[in-house]
């Protein structure tokens, strides 16, 4: 049976139980093992470029020592993607990277919804450098850190407030969730709003999967 390891560059258990259940609903009998690990000496939450530039070694012997048919790497700054993609034959995908590819299916326009304000000139840089800018509407953040988003109710309230802005401020007509920690929220947000919502691990691990099942 193929696997799938889906790494949390982050040491927090709660983002890593996130993760989890955000990618439940591919595990069935016959599919690819999906695990998820996190990098227990990494920081409690990748905040700044600091914190990026920090996970990439340690993401990078994750891969190294851990086998699997694909790689996730659940970080929306994609730490060490292309580094990683040095080191194995495996796919390995970032969860920005299919992020953005999702949400330009499902519409013409892309809002982000990011967690501290700067985190948007890092989601500028990789929007940039995949050619996108032209489909982005805007990049807002809701002023909450990793830590923050276990308070449900208020994280949605945010979201929520943020996603409102980014649809009717700044014309997207699909969001993308710029945490991996937000993704709890993503189904009764797009309900709420009434747009499609990308949950970026989700799309990511759509894409292994179907690549595996396609014999990548």
């Amino acid at each position: 049976m193929s696997r799938i390891l889906v790494i949390n560059p982050n040491s927090s258990p709660a983002v890593t139980r996130e993760i989890d259940a955000a990618v439940a609903p591919f595990r069935h009998d016959g599919g690819p093992t999906i695990d998820v690990v996190r990098l227990e000496d990494g920081p409690p939450g990748i905040q700044s470029q600091v914190h990026v530039d920090g996970v990439v070694q340690p993401v990078l012997n994750c891969i190294r020592t851990q086998s699997a048919d694909a790689y996730v790497i659940a970080c929306f700054s994609d730490p060490g993607l292309h580094a990683a993609r040095e080191i194995t034959k495996a796919p390995v995908l970032g969860i920005a990277e299919c992020g953005v590819f999702a949400a330009l299916q499902r519409g013409s326009r892309l809002g982000i919804i990011a967690i501290l304000q700067n985190s948007i000139p890092r989601h500028m840089r990789f929007l940039g450098a995949m050619g996108v800018m032209s489909r982005v509407a805007g990049d807002r953040a809701i002023g909450m850190g990793v830590a923050e988003l276990a308070d449900e109710e208020k994280t949605f309230e945010r979201m929520c407030d943020t996603g409102a802005k980014l649809r009717d401020l700044d014309g997207a007509d699909v969001l993308i969730m710029g945490c991996a920690g937000m993704a709890r929220q993503r189904a009764r947000l797009a309900r709420t709003l009434g747009i499609p919502v990308v949950e970026p691990t989700q799309a990511a691990v759509a894409s292994a999967v179907g690549g595996l099942a396609l014999d990548w």
